[in-house]
Order: C-alpha cells, then structure tokens, then sequence
C-alpha cells in the first residue's frame, strides 16, 4: 500500500486485498386478514432489496430487501440499507410515497405471537437473510440500476480505495449458460411474457428518470458546495459525480471500483465512502467473503469523521451490525437514523429485520404496519410478508409478495421477490409454482443465487437428482456458503454413488473453514455453528455454539437449533420444551417439525411422534435429502413397534 502525502488522501492498493427450558409457548392466534392493497398507480422505484448498487452521499449502497440473516437458505437476511434522500440532499418525507399499502387504512397490526422469538434469516439465512445482493437505492428522481452482472472480487486490502488500474475486469463464468440448463425453456417463456410489460413501464419512466437525475445531481452539487464553503470545512458535496451508466450496470465490483476512483479525487466525499462501506457489507454477504467486513468498517468511520453523524454511514452500520448478527446493534442504529429522519425506508426495513431476528415478533409487527404506513413499497411488503409468513399465514404472505412483484421494475426487484414466492412455496411442498416462481426470479437475473439455490433444491425435491446436483456444485464452486454447501453434502449422501462419501465430506469441512473465516472477521457464526455440526461435526462443539446463540436472542430458529443439538447429543428430556417452542408460533417448516417428531420419539411420546413426523412430510415430502429419508424410516420403524 502506497503511502499518503497528506491526512487525508485515500491509500492505494496494489492486490487484493447453559440455557433453562422454556416453558412451551402457545400457538399463536390465527392472524388477521388484511384487506387487499391496491396496485400503486406508480412503481416505488427504490426499494433496498435484492442488489446492492451505489451512488455517493445523497445515496447509499442497498443490501437485501428481505435478506434473512441466518436460517433460511441463504439470502441471508442482512439488513437493507440505502439512502432515503431527496434530490436537494434532505430526508425523504411521507409525501414522497407513491406505493400502495399492503395493510387496510386503519393500519391493523398483526396478530401477537404467543411466543417471543425470531426467525433468522438469509444469509438465508432466507432470509439475508441473512439476509442476497441490492439494488441503486433511492433518491428521488433517480433512476434505478438495472442490472447486475456477476463478476470476480475487486482488487482490495482494505477500506481505501485501490488504483482502478488494477482493477479486475468482469470475466465470464465458466459454464453460466449451464446454471439455468434444467430451467432454459421455463425461464425463456417468463421472459417472453415479461419483457413487453416491463419495456414499457421503462420507456414511459426512463427519460423523466434521468432528466431528473441531471438536475438533482448539479442541484444538489451547488447546493452542498455553497453550504460547506459557508461552513468553512472542506467537505465534498453530495452526491458525488459518479456516472450514471456505470452505476445502472449493476455490477458491486464496478461500483466499488468507481467509488475508489472517486475518492481517490475527493479524499473527504463522506458519501462516497459510506457508500463504499455498504458495497464492502454487500459484496461480503453475496461472494461468502467475510473478510470484507473490517474494510466496511475502516469505511464506514471514515465517512463518520469527515461528516459526525451522517445518516448514509449510520445506515451503513446497521447493516455492518446485521450482517454480523449482532442484531442489538442493527436496531440501535435504525432506531437513532428514525429519530432524525422518521420516514427513512432503510432504517424502518432495517428496525423490522433486527426485532425480527431478536424474538421480539409482536414489535416487529407493529414496526412493520408502522413501515407500511410510512414508506410503502418493495422492501416492505417482503418484511410484512414474512411476518405473516412466521405466523402460518401464508396465503397473506404470498399475496403481498404478488403484489411486490406487481410493484417491481428493477431486475434486483423481480429476482428477489420471485425467488421469496420460490421458498414460500417450496416451504409448502408445492414444487411446481417453486420452480415456475424460481424462473421468473432467473429470467431477471441468471446468476442471482438464492433462485439458483433454490431450483436445485426443488429439482432434488422432484427427483431430478442429477441436474440439482450440478447446479449445486456450480454454485458452491463459486460462492462457498455454508447452507448450500450443506445442502449439497447432503445430496452426495443421499445418492451414494461411488466417491459420494468423500464428497460430501470436503463439503462439510468448507463449512468449517466458512465459519472460522467469519469468526475471524467479527461475524457471530454461532446458530451456522450449530446447524452444520450437529448432523455433520462436532456434537459437542454444536451444543456450545446453540447454547450460546440462544443466550442472546429466543426466535423459533435458536430454539429448533438448540433443541436439535440437544437432542443428538443424547438430552431428549431437555430438547423437547425447545423443539415445541420452535413449533409455537404456527410458522410451518417441515424440518423444524421432522426435529420435533424425532425428539418426542426419543422421550417415549410416540403418538405425538407419529403425527409430528407425518406432518412434516405431508407438508414438505423433499425438505432434507437425509431428514426426510430419516422421518420415512422412523415412522416405518413406529408402524412396526405398535
């Protein structure tokens, strides 16, 4: 790294950088019904959701708009962060709204859960989240970013920006046609059907769009220029001057390397190096490199000491915080960006993710009407979807979905509420609508990797064995995640064919250098911990890790793990009250329900095991390739004991 001439001239770079049982909880009431929500007679064009974009100072980097953080086949919710500014650089009020609730007029909340916990998302994580990639976030008359490529990690070591010299040109993935091969046709028909609505909603918002861009941008530049002259400290302006082709390409690693050219120029562009440390958080959560993680963190203090308390860097450690599971955290940030800014989509998405994976459901609830009220559209409507979704209400859930991506124009959009229907529906058994909803979500964007996951989880599910694996492998080969690198050990297992075994064994051990990678970076990996050990490591290391997870937050994901973990290491008397907590809140997911059957076979309930187990695969026949294989055989072994 080159040295600096002065204080604040950016580096360069030359290379890459014990727990007592609860009480059981009881199923929470049935949900109330919310009317249909119309259409908006305008797509809200700047929902944080599935890509991660950036622009400077008056706009911020975006991660997943329902990223689910831990749990859930990883689109991981993280947190979903973006600047929620307008055009003159001030926050964006209610009259800004143009999305339709999803809630009745009244605002009703949600049902209260009978249980106090969350679910974790995906770095889904389904979730996030865990919470996935972003989109260009808001600012009014902005035109959104519409596409993202998937290219290979930028050049960078650390949080300073590196010389675009070195800068790494988008490569072609080997094999990418391949990873749509058992869908082509499917997806090809979604998008004959789409494109002609699509094209014109574009053609109709585009020119306003960038016309609007311009003026805003050089108001906004003169506007910040006479305002820090007045103030006598050399701050840049906001936004900065980054082009707005390269910003709608959709690529992370272009944005990122654009936003070091510009600091590079302007060494104290608060913005822009907010917005650098959100793409660093987002490029982490999408390519599982959680090392970088500390560069978002030099990034985000560096935007904090040229401008103290500037909201773009605020919401960037909210999503720095989620991204970590340090959810506490993520919720002190959003609850400090509200307090100044009540109707900042980020920070009221970022405040549902963080009750969410804290247990706190019944807040979380409120927060999302709360939301909806506010600052209706996409990032919402995934979060109130999901809500629904914890409560077993999934009809609501997948009608506010449909009417997300009714709402959606940007390919991150499209990809990422399509993929959410995928699992909705995959969670059901209903591996038909996954696989056509997982199309829609690839027709957007071939590489978007929740849908890529997805499919091949569906494909097993239906006994097309072969083309999930290779598109496992091909996704793991690129993006090493502990869920699908799970998933596939799993699937090796399960076919054991010759060299199965060892396999599924590396995969297993990539799980464990994952984990210590994230570690390493500050990232709590305890519930990843505990979920890939238990079935397939240390048993004992399992039980430490749930333990601990279930220390700091009570959702329905840190009770089944720890029932689980309790349970292989042979404490059924203490797994049970877990396992029928993790059930409590209605929230139906089949292994959750396999690992309550199993446990209440182990402590002599067999009538309740032999319903549990039933029901697990009469709601998801394909949820595990080794889990239900194991509830077949248990209740086989049930049958021939009466």
């Amino acid at each position: 790294m080159a040295p600096r001439t002065n204080d604040t001239e950016p580096e360069r770079e030359d290379g890459p950088a014990p727990a007592t049982p609860p009480e059981s909880a009881a199923v929470a009431p049935a949900v109330e019904e919310q009317r249909d929500a119309k259409s908006p007679s305008t797509p809200q064009t700047d929902p944080n959701s599935s890509r991660t974009e950036t622009n400077s100072n008056a706009e911020a980097v975006t991660t997943t708009a329902g990223s689910r953080t831990d749990t859930e086949p990883h689109a991981t919710k993280g947190t979903v962060v973006s600047g929620d500014f307008g055009g003159n650089g001030q926050p964006v009020t209610a009259k800004d709204t143009v999305a339709t609730r999803v809630s009745g007029s009244g605002g009703q909340p949600l049902a209260e859960s009978g249980t106090g916990m969350s679910p974790d998302s995906q770095t889904d994580a389904r979730r996030p989240v865990t919470k996935g990639a972003t989109p260009l976030p808001e600012t009014d008359g902005e035109p959104p970013a519409t596409k993202k490529a998937a290219l290979p990690l930028p050049a960078a070591s650390g949080a300073e920006p590196s010389d675009t010299r070195h800068a790494t040109p988008p490569q072609p993935v080997a094999g990418g046609a391949a990873l749509v091969e058992g869908a082509d046709e499917r997806v090809a028909a979604v998008r004959r059907v789409s494109a002609a609505g699509r094209r014109l909603r574009v053609v109709q918002l585009g020119g306003t769009a960038v016309l609007l861009a311009v003026a805003l941008t050089a108001g906004s530049i003169a506007y910040g220029a006479i305002r820090d002259k007045t103030a006598g400290t050399p701050v840049a302006a906001a936004p900065s001057a980054i082009s707005p082709a390269l910003l709608s390409s959709g690529s992370i690693d272009a944005s990122i390397a654009a936003l070091q050219a510009q600091l590079r120029a302007q060494p104290r562009d608060y913005g822009s190096w907010a917005s650098l440390g959100l793409a660093y958080v987002e490029q982490a959560r999408t390519k599982g490199d959680p090392s970088r993680y500390p560069q978002a963190e030099k990034a985000l203090k560096r935007s904090l000491q040229v401008r103290p308390g500037n909201e773009q860097a605020i919401t960037g450690q909210a999503a720095l915080a989620a991204a970590r599971h340090d959810f506490k955290d993520a919720l002190a940030y959003a609850d400090r960006i509200l307090k100044e800014n009540p109707y900042s989509q980020n920070a009221l998405s970022s405040r549902i993710d963080a009750l969410v994976e804290l247990g706190r459901y019944a807040d979380a609830s409120k927060a999302a009407d709360t939301a909806d009220a506010r600052r209706p559209g996409v990032p919402v409507f995934t979060r109130y979807a999901y809500v629904h979704e914890l409560r077993g209400d999934v009809k609501t859930a997948r009608r506010v979905l449909e009417q997300a991506l009714a709402t959606s124009t940007t390919p991150g959009d499209l990809s990422y509420v399509a993929a959410q229907l995928g699992l909705l529906a995959w969670n059901q058994g209903d591996y038909r609508t996954a696989l056509t909803d997982y199309a829609r979500a690839l027709a957007a964007d071939e590489n978007y990797l929740p849908a890529l996951e997805g499919r091949a989880r569906a494909q097993w599910a239906t006994g097309d064995k072969d083309a999930a694996i290779k598109g496992m492998e091909q996704l793991v080969a690129r993006y090493p995640l502990p869920q699908p690198l799970v998933e596939l050990g799993e699937m090796y297992q399960d076919r054991a064919a010759k060299g199965d075994e060892t396999k599924a064994r590396d995969q297993y051990a990539l799980v464990d250098a994952w984990i210590a990678l994230a570690r390493a970076n500050g990232v709590n990996a305890d519930l990843d911990t505990a979920l890939a050990a238990a079935d397939h490591g240390d048993r004992a290391a399992a039980l430490r890790a749930a333990r601990a997870e279930w220390a700091r937050r009570h959702t329905v994901h840190t009770a089944d793990a720890l029932a689980w973990a309790l349970h292989v290491d042979g404490k059924d008397a203490e797994a049970l009250p877990y396992a029928r907590q993790a059930t409590a809140t209605g929230y139906r997911n089949a292994s959750f329900i396999y690992h309550r059957g199993m446990i209440e076979r182990a402590t002599g309930h067999t009538q309740d095991a032999r319903a549990s187990l039933e029901a697990a695969l009469k709601l998801n026949p394909g949820f595990s390739p080794l889990g239900a294989r194991e509830a077949r055989k248990a209740l086989k072994d049930l049958e021939a004991a009466k």
